[in-house]
């Protein structure tokens, strides 16, 4: 019989703890709690009736080969779709640039595997994705943060935090459209300091861009991609997802770089998952190709804008600015940030808010080091547009009195 359990695992999983957020969603049970913690896209937005269509044609032509083994790559159809797809936002790319995974997450996993070795340094902002965090650290990676402005990462510092190591980062992680958690969008002048950092010190940039089509206020920013490749450089991994645009059932992803790097990332995929499932593919394939992806676009675009206007304006009039409280005002995705005075532990808060009917993620799991306890996550795509009214008039409430405390 075995005693310890423990002893036995890799060393990258004995002190491995999992997704932190994960660990809050059990206290989420009860139907009374109005939850703004998750980052689910609305379920009214997901092209239902297309899909029932559509997959009844799949299961009546294709149903043989659905139920079989397919290209790890990634199937065809759905690869050229994307291809075409990414022209709109000027990324062009080849079939060897391109590598489907099984939602964003899987790409996250195959970059960490791919580049890091224990103890080697990823650079990131503070505060980020925290499901790139627990990809990355996985691998045992270091992390250093550098501090988030009003428009994306604070340049001038990562410059300076890069200059004096000796050992350069393995890479550059950002999400520089309506950042989860943030919502904060990096401006066109800091992507492309960004990459000439990249360029200067030749480390590769991780772009994740999850949210980059939710878009409700301003005018498009060029991708980082797209900017090094007219600058024909060659130094960034595009990392996407269908889970926020179309359904994040569906689990399909896909990553997009230099041939050599997706060449890596497929080898990876061989021993790690396989292939990704064919039904999954040929849906996502059709939402791009056959349900009117403009019009989706628009229609989400739409119902957002509405319910981040009815958010912040509901923020506007419940919570406590005039005691010190503070929160972004993103232009598309689908969070925001609110920072707390230092003295509130919104771990803390996050249980009293339980008993009170609402939820929220608190800040200190999106940052790989030196956590803030202060700052919380709020999600406003998932909830009602009553219920998010009356989430935030619950969530003022607790905060108005653990400031009294």
């Amino acid at each position: 019989m075995i005693k310890n359990w423990q002893e036995k695992y890799s060393e990258n999983m004995q002190k491995f703890e999992g997704y932190s957020i994960g660990k809050t969603l059990k206290y989420l049970a009860d139907p009374e709690i109005i939850s703004l913690a998750g980052g689910l896209p609305s379920p009214k937005m997901f092209p239902k009736s297309e899909v029932r269509i559509v997959s009844e044609k799949r299961l009546n032509d294709d149903i043989d080969k659905i139920m079989q083994y397919s290209a790890i790559p990634g199937e065809a159809n759905l690869r050229k779709a994307i291809i075409k797809f990414l022209k709109r936002d000027d990324i062009h790319i080849a079939e060897e640039n391109l590598l489907i995974t099984s939602s964003g997450q899987h790409g996250l996993d195959l970059t960490g595997r791919l580049f890091l070795n224990p103890n080697d340094t990823v650079m990131v902002d503070r505060p980020t994705f925290a499901g790139a965090l627990v990809a990355f650290q996985m691998e045992q990676a270091k992390f250093i943060g550098i501090d988030i402005e009003a428009d994306g990462t604070n340049i001038t510092e990562l410059r300076k935090q890069i200059s004096q190591m000796k050992q350069k980062p393995k890479f550059i992680y950002v999400v520089p459209d309506f950042q989860n958690p943030t919502g904060i969008t990096m401006s066109l002048a800091k992507r492309n300091a960004l990459l000439d950092i990249s360029y200067e010190f030749e480390i590769p940039i991780v772009e994740d861009s999850p949210y980059r089509d939710l878009r409700y206020f301003g005018e498009d920013i060029p991708s980082i991609f797209s900017l090094d490749q007219k600058r024909g450089g060659g130094n960034v991994i595009g990392l996407y997802t269908f889970s926020k645009l179309f359904c994040p059932g569906m689990r399909v992803g896909f990553s997009i770089g230099s041939a050599e790097v997706i060449e890596k990332m497929t080898f990876i995929k061989e021993g790690n998952i396989l292939n990704t499932p064919k039904y999954n593919q040929d849906i996502c394939a059709a939402f791009l190709e056959e349900m009117n992806l403009e019009n989706h676009i628009a229609n989400c675009q739409k119902y957002y804008r509405e319910k981040l206007d009815i958010f912040l304006r509901s923020m506007q009039k419940y919570f406590p600015k005039e005691l010190g409280v503070k929160w972004t005002k993103p232009a598309g995705g689908l969070f925001l940030w609110v920072t707390l005075p230092k003295n509130i532990d919104t771990m803390e808060l996050f249980y009293y808010a339980i008993k009170h009917k609402v939820a929220f993620v608190p800040g200190n799991v999106f940052f790989g080091e030196n956590a803030e306890k202060n700052h919380m996550r709020i999600n406003f795509s998932y909830a009602s547009k009553d219920d998010l009214v009356e989430a935030i008039r619950r969530l003022s409430n607790c905060i108005k009195e653990k400031i009294k405390e």
